[in-house]
């Protein structure tokens, strides 16, 4: 287990790299970073941001949304997998949203993922992007896979139970953006395929860099 200064020092090591910290799908409306992560599921957020300025102009609306064409919808986001799933959860998604919560994204985790397509993760990163939730995990394959090699969970692969460790290490105010700059980091230097070990700040607090 890594102590409270290892913590701290690994926070603030993605600070410095990372200074953002922030989401890398593009939005401008609460409810367009809700469907945005929706389609994030098996396909990369730049794919997804490719897509979206289309989508989101073709249906510039909650209320378009909540009446499009199921298939109309898919033809937008086609290129993002799972397209058929994805278009249905967004037109529910959409109608939900008017017809339980007034038009608004809700704030707490219950309702949230009552949404269609909507679990956990995305709950997460709702609630600390849109309404600054403290101690928020957003548990993704770049956050279970590094948080595993620098020792702050137990190397366990299961969401909920890397989201429940790093909730009880990770310092409340800045769970969520170090999760944002977990992501950045995976892409950047700890890759699935290769942790680059030599450049990377946090190699002196990092279980995977000392066995090296």
């Amino acid at each position: 287990m890594k102590t409270p200064q290892q913590v701290r020092a690994m926070v603030d090591g993605l600070k410095q790299l990372y200074p953002d910290g922030i989401c890398s799908l593009q939005y401008k409306k609460d409810y367009e970073l809700l469907f945005a992560v929706r389609l994030s599921a098996q396909c990369t957020d730049e794919r997804v941001n490719q897509v979206t300025p289309a989508l989101f102009a073709r249906f510039p609306t909650l209320e378009a949304f909540a009446q499009a064409d199921v298939e109309e919808v898919g033809e937008y986001i086609h290129s993002c997998g799972f397209f058929r799933a994805k278009s249905r959860d967004l037109v529910l998604c959409a109608q939900m949203l008017l017809s339980q919560h007034g038009g608004k994204v809700p704030g707490t985790m219950e309702e949230l993922v009552a949404l269609p397509g909507v679990g956990r993760k995305t709950a997460n990163l709702i609630l600390g992007d849109v309404f600054h939730t403290p101690g928020v995990v957003v548990a993704d394959t770049h956050c279970i896979r590094i948080s595993g090699r620098l020792g702050l969970t137990d190397g366990t692969k299961d969401p909920g139970k890397v989201e429940k460790q790093l909730r009880e290490i990770l310092p409340p105010e800045e769970s969520n953006n170090f999760c944002h700059r977990l992501v950045l980091h995976g892409r950047a230097i700890c890759t699935a395929r290769q942790a680059k070990c030599g450049m990377c700040p946090l190699a002196p607090v990092c279980d995977y860099a000392a066995k090296l």
